[in-house]
């Protein structure tokens, strides 16, 4: 586990028309503050890594396909410095991960259809606020 980071359980109420996917909730202990949501669609077999933010908080929760969140940590204080943690995100393991700032990030979807993954933030985003590696980078020691 890395250090800051956490793991909610979330709730799917489904009946005969549908379902409703709880996410974040203002009075919940991981809200801080909200800077936007967005989604990130992946296409099938497809890697978006690695990136880092300066500022922000991600919550992130798969709400479609299967995705695979890697989460490494290079932060010099840190009690998990070195350390990865991989966790598989979907609907049928439907969960929220917040990450703090300053932990290298990426995911990968691992179905065979469209993987769309929510981002609450609590900041909006900002190029200036973002690091990016490849996901080959070879300061970040993983093997997609």
């Amino acid at each position: 586990m890395i250090e800051g980071v956490e793991i909610t359980p979330l709730k799917i109420i489904s009946d005969n028309r549908g379902s409703v996917m709880h996410m974040l909730r203002n009075d919940s202990r991981m809200y801080k503050k909200f800077g936007e949501i967005y989604f990130s669609i992946t296409y099938s077999n497809t890697i978006k890594a690695w990136h880092m933010h300066k500022d922000m908080i991600l919550n992130y929760a798969c709400i479609k396909g299967v995705i695979k969140l890697v989460l490494y940590d290079d932060r010099k204080s840190s009690s998990s410095r070195g350390k990865f943690q991989e966790l598989i995100l979907s609907t049928d393991n439907y969960f929220l991960v917040t990450v703090p700032p300053l932990i290298w990030n990426g995911f990968k979807n691992i179905c065979s259809e469209k993987s769309i993954l929510a981002n609450c933030s609590t900041v909006p985003y900002r190029d200036d606020e973002i690091i990016r590696r490849s996901h080959d980078h070879p300061d970040i020691p993983y093997k997609w």
